[in-house]
């Protein structure tokens, strides 16, 4: 049998259509109840469905005023504040494609993106890094805090299939790629509510990140407000530490988090009382299961780790309705149509291929803005190619392999860094773990280890216990004690800039120049 996961596809997006439209279809039915509150140690600002239905037409009103037509593309420069999902779902009410960007970014990065998106408009808060852009009006913060009290529009009805928003994804190239994403991709994500969340309209959801980033807009408050749940997101500058004490005193009953902050509430807390929470959801970096077990352990509830990308909404994942097996991300979420894929199409079940989705997914984007080319490249016949590895069972369980630029070659065996790791986590005395192979002389590469840890240890006793849990060409070779993990922005773990820490220290340990 081959790796292909094909039970229907999902009911059509309905015409015409708008994302803001569907994500505050709710309100009507509840005006009064709280859509959103920002908790902090000191109190909570809280909105209810009303006045943020009432807020983001306002903008959307503004804008119009502005001189913004549907189809101008808004450069986002603003920071962790309410702010930001009132104008994003603002300009898209009003048929604006808006481009959320991180808040640190520099103004060199910045001014890249704007040639690439030649934007109408910049909105943009203060002390947020931004270039001269001559002939691209800019709305203040200030200004879009003025619109919200302004009379509302009619929500720009059409086309599910026309440009919604564009989201920055890292390239392989090292170059930030524009994805163009329609209105029907709010529409696939409600596959995910059963699919991953197990989200009903009596939750409240707890997210962890930021409101300028891209896995809170979509995780942590359209998903919860399109089905009338209550969203959770602490405060500017509230840290990993205060979120257990805020979600007992919120009553959060899904908590939505990277793996690397239930790394940190788990360092500091043994056991957590949290008697609303339900289960605990993760994304962005596979979660180890040394992690899952200290989650279990202490407060008691299931992880749910799903796997998506900025190309494509989360479509393989665990939850409450279906038992994952173990190691496994899950499985794809019916509506979804997946598959593994080699050279020659899906590969047999067990063995490893690139996870692909079709390219008929709801979810899936558009393409990149202005790169035709570089979006068919990402096409196999009716497939998407992710660029990440796995293995299918045959009842659709996924267990990740790694990307596929990061797998390893050991003796010309192709090793996945996500098995050693995975062998390798919970040894006493190291915090965390991430192995990549080094080239330590030409056409000789071995498998290393870069392990974090209050001191460093014998490599002798980590060898040893390697040797217990991994076959000899799993095993890494050498053991560096690292202050800390290389890490993107978003806390995933950058295994090739791994490499560099070796030879580093080779050149110290042997005086080299």
């Amino acid at each position: 049998m081959l790796s292909v996961f094909d039970q229907g596809p999902p009911p059509a997006c309905p015409a015409p259509f708008n994302l803001a439209a569907h994500v505050l279809a709710r309100a009507e039915d509840a005006p009064d109840k709280v859509a959103l509150a920002v908790v902090g140690l000191s109190g909570a600002e809280r909105w209810s469905y009303g006045r943020l239905k009432a807020a983001v037409m306002g903008t959307a009103g503004g804008l119009h005023m502005a001189g913004f037509v549907p189809g101008d593309i808004l450069l986002m420069r603003l920071g962790n504040t309410v702010d930001f999902p009132i104008a994003y779902l603002g300009a898209i009410a009003a048929g604006m494609v808006p481009v959320p960007t991180s808040s640190q970014l520099t103004e060199r990065e910045v001014a890249k993106m704007a040639a690439d998106l030649k934007p109408a408009g910049v909105l943009r808060g203060e002390g947020i890094a931004c270039p001269d852009l001559p002939g691209v009006a800019t709305v203040s913060q200030a200004s879009l805090a003025e619109y919200r009290s302004l009379p509302g529009v009619p929500f720009d009805m059409g086309d599910p299939e026309r440009m919604a928003y564009i989201v920055y994804t890292s390239g392989t190239s090292g170059n930030a790629r524009a994805v163009a994403h329609a209105h029907r991709a709010i529409w696939a994500r409600r596959m995910m509510h059963e699919g991953w969340y197990g989200l009903t309209a009596e939750d409240r959801l707890m997210h962890a990140g930021a409101f300028n980033w891209t896995y809170t807009l979509g995780t942590g408050l359209m998903d919860p407000w399109s089905v009338g749940a209550t969203a959770l997101i602490p405060a500017q500058g509230v840290g990993p530490e205060a979120l257990p004490l805020l979600m007992k005193r919120h009553e959060a009953t899904i908590f939505a988090a990277a793996p690397g902050v239930y790394r940190k509430i788990l360092s500091q807390n043994a056991k957590l009382d949290l008697p609303r929470l339900r289960h605990g959801l993760t994304a962005g970096e596979k979660v180890s299961d040394a992690i899952r077990a200290e989650w279990k352990n202490a407060a008691g509830t299931e992880l749910y780790e799903a796997f998506g990308m900025s190309e494509c909404s989360t479509f393989i994942s665990g939850c409450p309705a279906r038992q994952s097996a173990p190691g496994a991300l899950g499985a794809p979420q019916v509506g979804r149509r997946v598959a593994l894929l080699g050279e020659d199409g899906p590969v047999p079940l067990g063995e490893t291929g690139v996870i692909a989705i079709s390219r008929r997914d709801p979810g899936l984007m558009l393409g990149y803005l202005n790169a035709e080319a570089e979006t068919q490249a990402r096409m196999q016949g009716d497939w998407f190619l992710t660029g990440d590895l796995g293995t299918m069972t045959e009842d659709g369980q996924i267990t990740y392999q790694g990307r596929a630029d990061d797998m390893m070659n050991a003796g010309g065996y192709r090793v996945s860094p996500i098995e050693v790791e995975g062998a390798l986590s919970g040894i006493p005395g190291v915090t965390e773990i991430g192995v990549t192979d080094v080239e330590v002389k030409a056409d000789a590469r071995l498998i290393i280890g870069f392990y974090t840890g209050p001191q460093p240890l014998d490599p002798a006793i980590l060898s040893g216990i390697a040797a217990e849990r991994l076959a000899r060409y799993k095993q890494p070779r050498d053991f560096v004690h690292v202050a800390e993990l290389p890490r993107n922005p978003n806390g995933k773990l950058q295994r090739k800039a791994l490499a560099p820490l070796w030879h580093a220290r080779q050149k110290d340990t042997h005086g080299q120049t």
